[in-house]
């Protein structure tokens, strides 16, 4: 099934409107939530085609979020990339074995994110 929804969760505003504009222009339809409350209500509103999940944010961080949610049966086949600044080996295998499906370090290459989400479409 090919992506087009796309939510983006991180509580950043510099992110958030940096990674949705480069989405929106290349075609994508963005949704954004600004933590792990705001997530959870988006998806239940509309669900995604893929989710980029920040790792730190208040509350439920983006492994917590990540893991809850590629667990949850109605979310089953979701992919979830993370997208964040933790650029240790440790966070990228810990948030592959939380459900994420792949993991994208900030600062974020365009060319490199658009690869990585069309590898699901």
């Amino acid at each position: 099934m090919p992506v087009h929804k796309i939510l983006l969760v991180d509580d950043s505003k510099t992110e958030l409107h940096y990674l949705s504009d480069l989405l929106l222009k290349r075609g994508y339809s963005v949704r954004t939530a600004e933590s792990g409350d705001e997530a959870m209500k988006r998806l239940a509103e509309d669900k995604p085609d893929l989710i980029l999940m920040d790792v730190v944010m208040p509350g439920q961080n983006g492994f917590q979020l990540t893991r809850a949610i590629t667990r949850d049966p109605r979310y089953v086949g979701l992919p979830v990339i993370m997208c964040t600044s933790k650029n240790q080996e440790t966070d990228r295998v810990w948030g592959l074995r939380q459900g994420a499906r792949d993991y994208v370090v900030k600062p974020v290459q365009a060319d490199e994110l658009i690869a990585k989400i069309k590898q699901f479409d």
